[in-house]
């Protein structure tokens, strides 16, 4: 068996126990009970809000992910489409059912919206050394996404334990992050394999476009950067020592560094991601004094 097909055999193994193992979480198993479900709202709504809407949004996802990937191998679509697909919506339509019980509204997800751009990388990806280009970027952005969820959930977990709200951490909160390391893991061996296999113009338009097109999870607006940023000071993940959002970057962006950047000597993170959870933090801290300002004149 060659180191390809060794690779591929991998993935394909590691979907098939993926979807034998955490099927879409039943409704069933979901205890929604709460002591005080207006500090759950105090404390953490806006993250609630946040994670139901890109979790809804995967809908979205799958049709960029058609437009950009033209031809892409079918373990990538069936892992997309089949697996993470379904565990994915299935997240969202909980955490959209707990935000409703502690009095916010509904999300409200773009589910249709394909930019122009993504269409155009679409049509160049018939090129399939441009469309391993795009998969090396998805792979990537999964990596991102899925970091990002796992601490995003684990922070969220011990908040809700630290109020006593154990019914909704234990049967809501930690089944759902326990199904995200098996994304992470999917997006790294497909990486990890991929980066191995691309030339030297392609590893190095994918830095590129990497790098100029990087944003965190769920971030395509100004309104959506104030929300991840507020998202972050409600998680503890700003300190308001430029330290820890450093060090958050680095656990998200740790393999990218690793296959993009450790060629190059220096911080041990790319100076791309910390910059954008900066502008978010950053974002999220000024709308409060725009709005007291625009309320006093």
């Amino acid at each position: 068996m060659s180191g390809l097909d060794a690779a591929e055999r991998r993935l394909a193994d590691h979907v098939a126990r993926q979807a034998d193992e955490h099927p879409p979480i039943e409704l069933g198993t979901v205890d929604y009970t709460m002591a005080r479900p207006g500090l759950v709202a105090d404390r953490f709504g806006p993250v609630l809000t946040y994670m139901s809407r890109v979790e809804l949004e995967v809908e979205r996802n799958v049709l960029e992910l058609n437009a950009v990937l033209p031809d892409p191998p079918e373990i990538d679509r069936h892992f997309y489409a089949d697996v993470w697909l379904p565990q994915e919506t299935q997240h969202g339509v909980i955490l959209d059912k707990l935000q409703t019980l502690i009095g916010l509204p509904a999300a409200e997800p773009d589910l249709t919206t394909v930019s122009f751009k993504l269409r155009l990388l679409g049509a160049l990806g018939r090129i399939g050394a441009v469309q391993d280009v795009s998969r090396m970027l998805y792979y990537l952005t999964g990596m991102a996404t899925e970091r990002s969820a796992v601490l995003a959930y684990s922070d969220l977990h011990g908040g809700l334990l630290r109020l006593g709200e154990r019914a909704i951490a234990k049967t809501v909160i930690a089944p759902i992050r326990r199904q995200e390391p098996g994304h992470f893991a999917y997006y790294q061996i497909a990486a990890r394999g991929l980066w191995g296999q691309l030339g030297s113009w392609q590893k190095w338009l994918v830095r590129t476009l990497r790098r100029k097109t990087f944003a965190p999870v769920g971030v395509g607006n100004d309104h959506q950067r104030i929300h991840f940023g507020t998202v972050m000071r409600k998680l503890g993940v700003a300190t308001g020592d430029d330290s820890a959002v450093a060090r958050y970057a680095e656990q998200v962006a740790r393999i990218e560094y690793e296959l993009l950047w450790a060629h190059r000597n220096g911080l041990r993170v790319p100076t791309y991601v910390a910059d954008a959870f900066h502008r978010a933090l950053e974002a999220a801290v000024e709308q409060p004094k725009l709005e007291s300002a625009e309320n006093a004149s």
